[in-house]
Order: structure tokens, then C-alpha cells, then sequence
């Protein structure tokens, strides 16, 4: 495997890990939503009254989700989740992605899972990819176990 010099060659990670890696990330993101999104609403409410309406909520935690999973992907090729799985994300080349892709891969990831076709897809794909993943020429690999 080759981590320093730009290109990660590694074998495609499992459905198993990756969804167990993504039900992690679930627990994970209580946290992130917990302090980044719902205490500072609270505290707007608390302080001056004031309830945002659904849009701006949904605009905020787009925005707040947007900024850890990009941010993740595209400075550590992983969230956190995904590095205590030993998974990487990279370009169909083995590169690490852009931010152009991974702004892509997130855009993509939200009608994947919300409507469930991104994790049906895998079934049915010949590589196990996610939907999101194939539309947006990424891959997650499995990285060696560390000596």
C-alpha cells in the first residue's frame, strides 16, 4: 500500500464493513448534530425567542453535515467512522479525491440513503458499490491492519 505518495492501493471494502461503518457514523453524528446544529438553535430560542423555519434548518444542517463529511473526505480520505474501520475513500484511479468529488459523492449521498436505493444498489452491483459512489467515480477500500 502506498499512503504518502498520493495513491492508495488497497482492496474494495466489504458491504459488511462499509455498513457497519455508515451505522457508526450514525452515532457519531448525534454528537455533530448535538453541538453543531441543535445547541445553537436552542440557545438562539432560549436567548431571543426566535424559531427558524424548516428551511433554514434543513439549509443549516445540510451545511453542518456538508462541512464534516466533505471536510473528512477530502483532508483525511475518512471520516471518523470510517478510519476506525479501516476504510478509505478514493478515485476509481486509487487517488485521493478532490473536493470537487467529494462535494459530488455528498450531494449524491442524500437521495442514495434517504430514499434507500444507494445501499439496494450494492446488492445488485457487481462490485458492492453504493449508488452515490458509482454515479460519483469513488471507491472505499479497506487499508491493511497497521503493524
Amino acid at each position: 500500500m502506498e499512503d504518502e505518495g498520493r495513491k492508495i492501493v488497497a482492496v474494495l471494502a466489504p458491504l459488511p464493513r462499509r455498513l457497519a461503518a455508515a451505522l457508526y457514523e450514525l452515532l457519531l453524528l448525534g454528537g455533530i448534530v448535538g453541538v453543531g446544529f441543535m445547541l445553537p438553535w436552542i440557545l438562539i430560542g432560549t436567548v431571543w425567542g426566535r424559531i427558524a423555519s424548516g428551511g433554514w434548518l434543513f439549509l443549516h444542517l445540510f451545511m453542518l453535515l456538508g462541512a464534516y463529511f466533505v471536510g473528512c473526505w477530502w483532508r483525511l480520505g475518512a471520516t471518523l467512522a470510517m478510519q476506525t474501520w479501516r476504510l478509505r475513500l478514493v478515485e476509481c484511479n486509487g487517488a485521493p479525491p478532490g473536493l470537487r468529488r467529494c462535494l459530488w459523492r455528498y450531494l449524491l449521498c442524500w437521495p442514495s440513503w434517504l430514499t434507500g436505493l444507494g445501499v439496494l444498489w450494492a446488492f445488485v452491483d457487481a462490485e458492492g458499490q453504493f449508488l452515490h459512489d458509482r454515479l460519483a467515480g469513488t471507491r472505499v477500500v479497506l487499508l491493511p491492519p497497521k503493524r
